[in-house]
């Protein structure tokens, strides 16, 4: 037999016990609210009755773009032509009265692209592509409020 007495069992300072308490509440609270708003957690309505939203998909509607034809930049050589058939795709079928009305300017802004496009610049599909890309962009900075989804060529011929 031995004259030790069990050691004190260690005392936590009660400041201490609340800090790492608190804070790992706060931790779980956090990571509650990350996960419902992630939508891990579903969200609920509370049991309130509120009426349901319904989003009806309107369809994109299409824009016939009056043909364009334009001489390319053929650097003083013989002279080369494109003619080109297009239809511009808008989200909204409200958007395409916007779309008319701005119709001089887009032709205008496809004369004036094509004008400084070189022949040797559209034959392969990728110069289709940033073709249409480019188009696009500028589609967009003119019809600001508009969106335009898509742009389609329908016929482009190269002379």
């Amino acid at each position: 037999m031995s004259d030790e007495s069990p050691a004190p069992p260690v005392k936590r300072s009660r400041r201490k016990l609340l800090l790492l308490s608190g804070g790992g509440l706060i931790l779980v609270l956090c990571l509650a609210g990350g996960a419902w708003f992630a939508g891990i957690i579903p969200h609920r309505n509370g049991g309130r009755n509120t009426r349901a939203v319904q989003i009806v998909a309107e369809k994109p509607v299409l824009v016939d773009l009056p043909d364009v034809l334009a001489n390319l930049d053929t650097g003083g050589r013989r002279t080369s032509f494109i003619k080109l058939k297009s239809k511009l795709q808008v989200a909204h079928a409200a958007d395409v009265a916007a779309v008319q009305a701005d119709m001089p300017q887009i032709l205008d802004l496809f004369q004036t692209y094509l004008r400084s496009t070189r022949p040797d610049e559209l034959h392969d599909g990728e110069g289709v592509y940033r073709l249409r890309e480019t188009l696009m962009g500028r589609l967009d900075g003119l019809l600001a409020p508009v969106e335009v989804t898509d742009l389609l060529f329908t016929e482009m011929l190269i002379q």
